[in-house]
């Protein structure tokens, strides 16, 4: 650390919620006064870091999620999970998307880190910004923008957004209007979560640990038609107990062996198990490690199961498993990785292991020929579900089943801490009438 790198260096280490790398679980980062850990509320959205092609020193994105639950104070977590060398992320600015490129006159608003403008993330680390003021609207699409004046190096963020962000140079993030955003990016660079202090402070969210069926192949890109993103609007429905949802899928992904990315195995507590306010685990992962060459065999594939069952239940979530589904006409398949998915499903279903089941299996195959998807839930390769079967999905689920009894009696987690106050003297309270709220 060199004497030009001011405050925002100086807050970094106090500003770490964890490290990761590909090819082992993310590692603790010390504990130091002011570390922020968790913060209180609860994820709104989130999608999984991988490693991604060299970061562009001065480049700025302009990156569009959507929001699952609503709520005030809303934070986003960066990432650096991936990267080999410090990252120096500076004029972050958050708001509500007006259409395209802009954002609501009026609602674009930077972030701080311990109330400093700009933050260094050292290799394999992640950070939560200060809360914003104003409340963040349920299903509402959030522009995240920021700018990295000496990125370089493998950059940290999620591949396949299936949905159109923004790029940019120049630094001109705080600008509402579209004009200088001219480049356009499928991917979601640097940032992996969005949290908020939810209006009803029981909230909970699930996060659906999955491979590409979760992280929506197949699905039409910028309309939100993943089947997590129809849970999510069930759920808002029916104003469940469970209401956020973090989808933790990534395409390629397997349980056991880190291939596309890191597995589900090595990849859950950065994932899923430090993510603010999640009670429940929705493990849907599987058809990759089967598809393999050599496949997993019943008796690996379902000790993977159990060790991600056994780290949950530890940290006091429920697990929700589902079954896998059919893949026959996809030239991996053959007889012996279907006997396997058999035995799998079988394993799921009848074990007793897991919190609650959503047979997804049932959901997706053919009743004529039960080793094969629907013809009409087929997004046309013989694995992933269309559209149609991404509702399909998130039909199969019981949204009574996503909070079990397992959380009563057990020490609170994130969404019962208190808040890390804010150190930006600039930071006024959170409320209505900040221009975050709808309408």
């Amino acid at each position: 650390m060199n004497g030009r790198c001011g405050r925002g260096c100086r807050v970094t280490a106090a500003l770490l919620t964890a490290a990761a790398c590909q090819a082992g679980p993310a590692r603790a980062a010390p504990h130091l006064p002011g570390a922020t850990g968790h913060p209180s509320g609860v994820v709104t959205w989130a999608a999984s870091a991988e490693r991604l092609g060299p970061g562009a020193a001065g480049r700025d994105y302009r990156m569009i999620v959507h929001t699952s639950v609503g709520g005030s104070a809303p934070r986003v977590r960066f990432t650096n999970a991936f990267g080999d060398r410090p990252l120096t992320l500076d004029h972050v600015y958050a708001g509500p998307r007006l259409r395209g490129a802009a954002v609501r006159p009026g609602a674009n608003r930077p972030l701080t880190f311990g109330g400093a403008r700009r933050i260094t993330l050292p290799p394999g680390t992640m950070a939560w910004s200060d809360p914003l003021p104003g409340r963040l609207p349920a299903g509402a699409d959030l522009a995240v923008s920021l700018h990295t004046p000496h990125a370089a190096g493998p950059a940290s963020g999620h591949r396949m957004a299936l949905r159109t962000s923004y790029t940019g140079q120049g630094a001109h993030t705080a600008e509402p209007g579209a004009a200088h955003w001219t480049g356009t990016t499928g991917s979601w660079w640097y940032l992996d979560a969005v949290s908020v202090r939810p209006g009803r402070p029981a909230t909970g969210a699930v996060a659906v640990l999955g491979d590409s069926l979760t992280d929506g192949e197949r699905s039409t890109p910028d309309t939100d038609r993943r089947w997590p993103d129809h849970l999510a609007r069930r759920l808002r429905a029916a104003r469940a107990a469970v209401e956020g949802v973090a989808d933790e899928g990534i395409s390629g992904d397997k349980v056991l062996a880190d291939d596309a990315g890191p597995s589900a195995l090595h990849r859950l507590d950065r994932d899923v198990l430090s993510l603010p306010g999640v009670r429940t685990v929705f493990l849907f992962e599987g058809v990759n490690d089967l598809k393999a060459r050599p496949g997993a065999t019943a008796a690996d594939l379902i000790a993977g199961y159990r060790r991600i069952v056994r780290r949950a239940h530890a940290a006091h979530l429920c697990v929700v498993a589902a079954t896998i589904g059919p893949f026959k006409g996809r030239p991996e398949w053959n007889p012996g990785a279907e006997a396997v998915r058999r035995d799998v499903n079988r394993f799921v279903r009848e074990s007793g292991e897991f919190d609650a089941v959503a047979d997804f299996d049932r959901v997706l195959r053919d009743p004529r020929d039960p080793e094969r998807l629907r013809p009409d839930l087929d997004g046309g390769d013989h694995l992933h579900p269309g559209d149609r079967g991404m509702r399909a999905l998130a039909g199969g689920v019981d949204l009574d089943r996503l909070q079990c009894a397992r959380r009563a009696g057990r020490p609170a987690r994130a969404g019962a801490q208190p808040e890390p106050r804010a150190q930006s003297s600039g930071t006024r309270p959170a409320g209505p009438g900040t221009g975050w709220s709808a309408g």
